[in-house]
């Protein structure tokens, strides 16, 4: 069994993760209102990793013994000035949901719950990743002012992307 505390965060982090995903969608259909289906693919891939992620955490709660509270989710932001903004915002997002992991972390390790400090390593290093791709296209859109044939290469890379679940996520 987890702690009170460290499974009323879980359950809070549950709610994070499935926000997040909610969020990605608003920004996939903003991208698709701007005829960028290879930025909306994007999002929409990212909004299928994350409620991955709120499901690893659903199962290792139950694994644990201890039950799941399903919360609602706010009403996320939905209209952008431009791409650049849209990057800005996730990128902005991931470092808060890193922070979050941190917190969590924190807890395990006060807690000596050396099992959730294992369980919770993996999403440490999976936000690394997460911060280093939002920032990664939010630079090249920089580069080419969010706009012109750039904007529509990057758009065109971005459509490429498929979702494939990560074997520890399963």
């Amino acid at each position: 069994m987890l702690s009170e505390k460290m499974a009323a965060e879980l359950n809070k982090q549950i709610k994070y993760e499935l926000y997040s995903g909610h969020l990605y969608l608003a920004m996939a259909a903003y991208c698709d209102s701007k005829d960028l289906e290879g930025f909306s693919n994007f999002f929409v891939i990212q909004e299928q990793e994350e409620r991955s992620h709120a499901m690893k955490i659903y199962k290792y709660m139950f694994e644990k013994g201890n039950d799941v509270k399903i919360y609602g989710l706010d009403e996320p932001k939905g209209e952008y000035d431009s791409v650049e903004h849209v990057f800005d915002s996730a990128w902005k997002h991931e470092q808060f949901v890193t922070q979050r992991f941190n917190e969590l972390m924190a807890i395990a390790k006060e807690e000596n719950d050396f099992a959730t400090q294992n369980f919770l390593q993996w999403f440490v290093g999976e936000q690394v990743e997460e911060e280093a791709s939002m920032l990664a296209i939010l630079k090249k859109i920089q580069m080419v002012d969010g706009k012109g044939h750039g904007l529509l290469m990057i758009d065109n890379e971005l459509a490429g992307r498929v979702y494939t679940p990560p074997a520890s996520a399963e």
